[in-house]
């Protein structure tokens, strides 16, 4: 048994991973790694110095000015720090999505976090999504569960997530940017989005919020009392 719990959870854009990930790390008293924020952040950067998303060029050779840190608010809310900027809602943006889904389709990219991701399993017990986290940044996990739904459901989480925070945009709009990083994700060269060996397949089409999440804090709780 390792010396800390990692819990890994992978899936497409919208599935409800952040959502169901932070709820199940507040429940088991976890660190929450949201590496999705992690990827956008950059996708940030690279908008914010006028690059195009598929410069690859351009991206590798910005890398060493990119400082990103995690931080909680008094709230417990995890906060987006970019080179001491708070980039928490500006990573939320349908144009960021875009970014992010290609920034981290770079080999480049994904090596520069990779190990800043690892290191938050080495000292805690964690509760990681993303895309390649069982695959690639975790892939000894104790639990390893691959999250989806359609692609329209989860389009529409996002955009009555979106219309909360005040977000503008629309429901179409949503579900383009989903297919596109559903495409993106999937075929790309570098750790594509796919489940791991060993993971937990859960469509969560039909599901609400709570029923998601009691299905996976069971999976955890089975995983602690072994």
């Amino acid at each position: 048994m390792s010396k800390f719990y990692s819990v890994a959870i992978d899936g497409p854009s919208g599935a409800g991973k952040s959502t169901i990930a932070k709820m199940c790390a507040e429940k088991f008293g976890f660190l929450y790694v949201d590496t999705g924020a992690i990827y956008r952040s950059v996708g940030v950067a690279v908008r914010n110095a006028g690059l195009g998303s598929k410069d690859e060029a351009g991206v590798i050779s910005m890398l060493p000015s990119i400082e990103i840190a995690m931080r909680h608010d008094e709230n417990g809310l995890q906060r987006m720090i970019l080179n001491d900027k708070d980039v928490t809602n500006e990573i939320r943006l349908p144009e960021i999505s875009i970014y992010a889904s290609d920034v981290s389709a770079m080999p480049a990219v994904r090596s520069f976090l990779l190990e800043k991701q690892r290191e938050f399993a080495k000292t805690s017990n964690v509760i990681m999504d993303g895309r390649d986290i069982g695959t690639v940044v975790l892939p000894d996990a104790d639990v390893k569960i691959f999250l989806t739904a359609t692609s329209e459901e989860r389009a529409l989480r996002r955009f009555e997530e979106l219309q909360l925070r005040g977000t503008k945009t629309t429901y179409d709009e949503v579900l383009r940017d989903i297919t596109y990083r559903d495409m993106n994700d999937s075929t790309r060269a570098a750790a594509p989005l796919r489940p791991a060996e060993g993971a937990v397949i859960l469509d969560t089409t039909g599901n609400t919020l709570t029923q998601s999440f009691e299905m996976i804090c069971v999976l955890i709780e089975e995983k602690m009392s072994r």
